[in-house]
Formats: structure tokens, C-alpha cells, sequence
């Protein structure tokens, strides 16, 4: 073998090893910076300038020209897709633009819960989509939206049960009420159904009820002893008198203390004015409440009042006289502490 062969085939071999430690470094290195996942998320209509711009601002890889070199070989600026992504640690650059460009997102989870109005609701919801609560509220106010699923404003709410769901970060407002829809469906079942129109309701007036026992107690024990005044009541003929619903239609979530000149409030919520249930929820209730309306205590009771204590818990009555010694205790026991 002449010695140019020799140095040829050194040469080749020596390219070899280069092109291969180059393959390695820009391919197979892991270019996750640090030992945690990097979360990023990639808004609609970004192109990949923007994409690259976020990966840096974001500090999620240790080299960013490797990045962008095996991004350009991989055409990852004709694929680049929206969406949350979660890059663990160890991913190397190919493994990086695979999982971008495949648009394979994380989904997180979206609790919806504690809410009063459907603009929280929107508040909310905004924590967890790229829509702002601007968007997601517009859509949810329009008349069209509610009565697209069979439904008005007043009761839409009752659309919306309480849990916690996996979506995506790229859902639209008008892909969220689509799910939320489908979960209101699972929800219902006939059995369900089947239960609460023993007592008449229908699942919007259960959510209604619902709604009204959550605001009256915190204490899930007493919740379906709740409920179960309220439909003697209705069944009756008599007007709930529910607190809460005054409260809700003055506007005045800070009010401590319904007196009676509040009872006069001209509102289909306030309950002491007007006979049934009222138009709408007062709230999104807690799935305790949900199930209380759904699985009321069969008993007598048609009165109750809070104890004099800050238990939160209640005590029932069957007749009003004994309902009046009831509440005159509570009374006596906000007048100590001052509550006006």
C-alpha cells in the first residue's frame, strides 16, 4: 500500500470520526439546560424566529446554535405548531424539534371551581388557554353561545360542572364550552335524572338548588339536610326566604348580615320576594352541594338558622315559632360580636 493511500484512508478516517463527534454534539448531546423540565409556550401564528427567540429568552437550551442547526435541517420553520410544551431534562436537540414539530403537547389540568359569576368563570379558564378572559367572557355572554347548547344567560352556568379537567393550552373558548358540554352530559345520567325528578327538578333546577345550598353551608354533612328544606318548601308552595339569594342580588358579596331592608330588593333572585327557584345559580356549586340537590334528607324541616357559634353548622326546625327562638338566639349572638 503506497504510503498516499495511507494518508488517504487516514484522512477518510479521521473525517469520519470528526463527522461522527459533529453528529453527536449537534444530534445526540442533551442540550437541556439544567436538571429540571423547561416549559415553554409557543402562541399561535409564532414563526420560527419567535420560536427560537422564546427558547433563548426562556433559557431552556445550553447552545443555541446547535439547536438552530439541527431546527434547519429537520425544516422545523415550515412545522412550527402552537401549544405547551414540557421538555424534560436529557432531551438532545433532535428529540427537541421532534417533539415541536410533531406538536406533540402537554396537556395540564384545568380546575374550575369556587365561582361566583360566568366572568369568573372566564377569569379563570384564562389562567390555563391561550385566550385571555376578554375572549373567552365575549364568548360566553353571547346570547348565541347559550342557546346553541340549549340554554339562556341566566342559567348557562349550570352548564358547567365543578371539576378538574386535562385540555390543552391551545383550546379555544368555543372548544372549551364544546367539552364542558360533553362533561354535563357524562354528568347527567339517566339515573341521575331519574333521581331528581322524584323531587321535580330538572338538572338546571337541581344546579339552581345546588347553588343556593352551597352558599348557605360549608359543612357537607348538612348539605343534604339542606336541601331538603328548601324542596318541602317548594313542594308547599312556600318561598325559599334563602339568604344567599338576597345577597346575590344586591351585588354585595362583602355583606355579612341580611336585614329587612334588604329583603325588599327587587330581584327574581331574592327569594323572599318572589316564589320558586330563582332564574339562575347564585354560584358554581361544590360537587357536595350538586349531590345534596340530587340526594336531598327526607324529613319535616322547613326552617333553619345558624347556630350562635362560629361552628358554620345549622339547626332545623319544623314549626316557625321554634324557628323564631332559633333565630333570635343568632341574632343576639351577632349583636354581641357587633355585626350590623
Amino acid at each position: 500500500m503506497s504510503k498516499y493511500l495511507k494518508l488517504g484512508i487516514g484522512i477518510l478516517f479521521t473525517l469520519s470520526i470528526a463527522v461522527f463527534l459533529l453528529f453527536v454534539y449537534y444530534f445526540k448531546s442533551n442540550n437541556i439546560l439544567g436538571d429540571n423540565s423547561k416549559t415553554i409556550y409557543i402562541p399561535s401564528h409564532a414563526d420560527f424566529d419567535d420560536v427560537m427567540q422564546l427558547m433563548q429568552d426562556s433559557q431552556v437550551v445550553k447552545n443555541m446554535t446547535t439547536l438552530k442547526a439541527v431546527a434547519g435541517f429537520m425544516k422545523y420553520d415550515a412545522l412550527v405548531k402552537p401549544g405547551k410544551y414540557t421538555l424534560r431534562p436529557n432531551l438532545n436537540n433532535r428529540e427537541i424539534i421532534t417533539k415541536l414539530r410533531s406538536g406533540d403537547q402537554d396537556p395540564q389540568k384545568v380546575t374550575i371551581n369556587n365561582i361566583r359569576m360566568i366572568s369568573d368563570l372566564a377569569g379563570k379558564v384564562a389562567k390555563y388557554i391561550e385566550s385571555d378572559s376578554t375572549q373567552i367572557l365575549s364568548y360566553l355572554k353571547d346570547p348565541i353561545t347559550a342557546q346553541s347548547y340549549g340554554f339562556n344567560q341566566e342559567d348557562f352556568l349550570t352548564m358547567f360542572i365543578p371539576n378538574t379537567y386535562e385540555m390543552f393550552w391551545t383550546t379555544t373558548p368555543e372548544a372549551f364550552v364544546k367539552r364542558m358540554k360533553k362533561e354535563y352530559d357524562a354528568f347527567w345520567t339517566e339515573s341521575r335524572k331519574i333521581k331528581i325528578a322524584e323531587n321535580n327538578l330538572t338538572p338546571t333546577e337541581a344546579y339552581i338548588l345546588a347553588s343556593i345550598v352551597d352558599k348557605e353551608s360549608n359543612y357537607a354533612p348538612e348539605k343534604p339536610t339542606i336541601a331538603g328544606v328548601y324542596l318541602n318548601r317548594l313542594k308547599d308552595g312556600e318561598r325559599l326566604q334563602a339568604d344567599p339569594t338576597v345577597v346575590y342580588a344586591l351585588g354585595d358579596f362583602t355583606l355579612q348580615r341580611v336585614l329587612f331592608k334588604h329583603l325588599t330588593t327587587d330581584s327574581p333572585y331574592n327569594t323572599y320576594k318572589y316564589a320558586g327557584l330563582p332564574p339562575g345559580p347564585i354560584c358554581m356549586p361544590s360537587m357536595s352541594s350538586i349531590e345534596a340537590a340530587i340526594h336531598p334528607e327526607q324529613h319535616d324541616y322547613k326552617f333553619f338558622c345558624a347556630r350562635p357559634d362560629n361552628s358554620g353548622i345549622h339547626v332545623f326546625a319544623v314549626t316557625y315559632s321554634e324557628h323564631l327562638k332559633n333565630a333570635d338566639q343568632f341574632s343576639k349572638w351577632l349583636n354581641s360580636l357587633n355585626i350590623k
